[in-house]
């Protein structure tokens, strides 16, 4: 009885500032939170505190209390299943079968990060397979076959988006013609709501207050949509994509205040929009500036900090004024990779395995610290928890001691 109660408190507790349970960060905008971070490294790197060989999958783990929730695929089957953080002991797995297939010969794991949310952990599979399963045991509580019920292509890379959990429901950028964004009722898996008939794009949603309201921000493959959480209402619009077929939008959402920073590739390119309640005003849009091929750019005292470029031509890094779009410094040819803000520094992740630290600095790049930490390709995207570092490549997923 008396652990049955420790239990729920520590269910009904609310995440810690220094958890990582969903898709760049606690607040979704890639910010730690968390203690300080040592930049002061031996020749070797920083200490790995363990290594794991895992499955396919190009979905991030994350991380809440002392429990890291993994989302893999293994032969024929998408496994979510919770390891220690602290040691990478294995707790519980839970497994379905998968018969995605990758038309470019990419990977075939799944691509959405997972979120963790009220005891519950939510994923979305690369087939469009949406489950809800309790933390503390692994017992799966609900799943919806989403790309079958709602009538949704393939894409060019199945789904890749990682829902949002917002007010008792978790909202998914489905992209079918019989739901675009969808909202199912986060205990029962029930449909709440059903928005627009947008195809998916790979950016995943985010929330935020404009103007003194709750919305709920998707970048689809049409462009930025901005809706009522509670009921689905679409309150703003904006059209943000390339004329060719053959591109993505992938990048999340920016929100400073009441300006949304958007970005993609392939031409639409990046813009920073004003909302003034009822409308989306351009303070300025270009494609040569910051447009993110994937990795979400992150925010700092009025500049924005990202990756420019296609990936596979070398993007370049760099700082660009938020309220003016002026580049305020650009590396050579960097290579594609993530970011996230730590502190006054970026903690950089880049696609060739290096981890690489650098000032928070709008007059020029500076880089701190630099180690190899895996070997290429490292695309998914790392949680940074109480100072330790997660993060996965084709085949192997580690944690770095960065306390």
């Amino acid at each position: 009885m008396l652990r049955a109660i420790l239990v729920t408190l520590l269910l009904a507790t609310p995440l810690l500032a220094a958890d990582w349970p969903q898709f760049l960060g606690p607040s979704r905008n890639g910010i730690y939170v968390g203690p300080p971070l040592n930049e002061k490294w031996p020749s070797s790197g920083p200490r790995i505190i363990w290594k794991k060989q895992i499955g396919q999958g190009l979905s991030g783990p994350v991380v809440t209390g002392t429990r890291l929730i993994l989302f893999h695929r293994v032969a024929d089957r998408e496994i979510v299943e919770s390891l220690d953080a602290l040691t990478g002991a294995p707790q519980w797995r839970h497994a379905y079968p998968t018969s995605y297939r990758d038309d470019f010969g990419f990977d075939e794991g799944p691509r959405a990060v997972p979120v963790v949310a009220d005891g519950v952990v939510y994923t979305y599979g690369a087939e469009g397979k949406l489950h809800a399963v309790d933390i503390a045991a692994g017992k799966p509580l609900w799943n919806v076959d989403a790309m079958r019920q709602f009538d949704v292509d393939k894409g060019f890379f199945g789904a890749a988006g990682s829902p949002l959990v917002e007010g008792g429901k978790v909202i998914a950028n489905i992209g079918g013609r019989k739901g675009g964004i969808v909202a199912f009722d986060a205990k029962t898996g029930t449909v709440a709501w059903t928005a627009t008939s947008d195809a998916a794009s790979y950016s995943s949603g985010i929330a935020a207050t404009l103007v003194g309201r709750r919305y709920a921000l998707f970048l689809t493959r049409a462009g930025l949509v901005g809706l009522d959480p509670a009921n689905g209402q679409v309150r703003f619009q904006r059209p943000w994509r390339a004329r060719q077929a053959a591109s993505v939008n992938a990048a999340t959402p920016v929100v400073v205040g009441n300006t949304i920073f958007v970005s993609a590739e392939y031409g639409p390119g990046a813009g920073a929009l004003q909302f003034d309640g009822t409308k989306l005003v351009d303070l300025w849009t270009s494609d040569d500036v910051l447009s993110n091929h994937y990795a979400t750019s992150v925010f700092h005292e009025g500049t924005l900090y990202g990756f420019h470029g296609r990936q596979e031509f070398g993007p370049v890094f760099r700082a660009v004024d938020l309220a003016s779009g002026k580049v305020l410094w650009s590396t050579g040819r960097f290579g594609a990779g993530s970011v996230t803000l730590a502190g006054n520094r970026l903690v950089i992740m880049r696609e060739s395995g290096e981890l690489v630290f650098a000032a928070v600095s709008p007059k020029s790049f500076q880089q701190i610290a630099a180690a190899q930490i895996l070997p290429e390709t490292v695309r998914a995207y790392p949680a940074l928890a109480d100072g330790v570092l997660y993060v996965r490549n084709d085949n192997t997923l580690i944690a770095v001691d960065l306390r």
